[in-house]
């Protein structure tokens, strides 16, 4: 919609085609970062998951939404924990497949996020704290 706007202003349409190869090759760069994990994030408070690709820095996990990174954050975990899905939770994570893994994740703030996954990268999603226990 906003590129319609800025065509109807005045802007050359070869500008507008070279800011989304910006935005498409950015994110393909993220994809291919070094321990990067396919996510669907939730923060504290909200209802609706946040497509994404993490990557863990020590005791640091680093988000960013796709495709154009207007959503990201990067917090500092005192401790992750598994979880199994619900069906509530299945139904909003239905692209993921049917091997889900949800995280979730204490910060050193106090709040929390829960962090979703393919079953593939269970061991990528926890981190540095990949001996934490899974509940049930």
């Amino acid at each position: 919609m906003i590129w319609a706007i800025l065509a109807l202003l005045g802007v050359p349409l070869w500008l507008i085609a070279l800011a989304l190869l910006g935005l498409f090759f950015r994110n393909r760069k993220l994809r291919n970062r070094l321990g990067d994990i396919p996510v669907r994030v939730r923060r504290a408070g909200k209802k609706r998951w946040t497509r994404g690709h993490a990557v863990w820095v020590s005791d640091v996990f680093a988000w960013r939404g796709s495709p154009a990174a207007w959503s990201e954050d990067v917090v500092q975990v005192e401790s992750v924990f598994l979880h199994a899905p619900d069906a509530e939770l299945r139904k909003q994570l239905h692209r993921l497949g049917d091997d889900i893994v949800i995280a979730g994740l204490s910060l050193a703030g106090g709040s929390s996020i829960d962090v979703a996954t393919r079953g593939e990268h269970r061991t990528a999603l926890l981190g540095p704290f990949g001996n934490s226990t899974e509940a049930t």
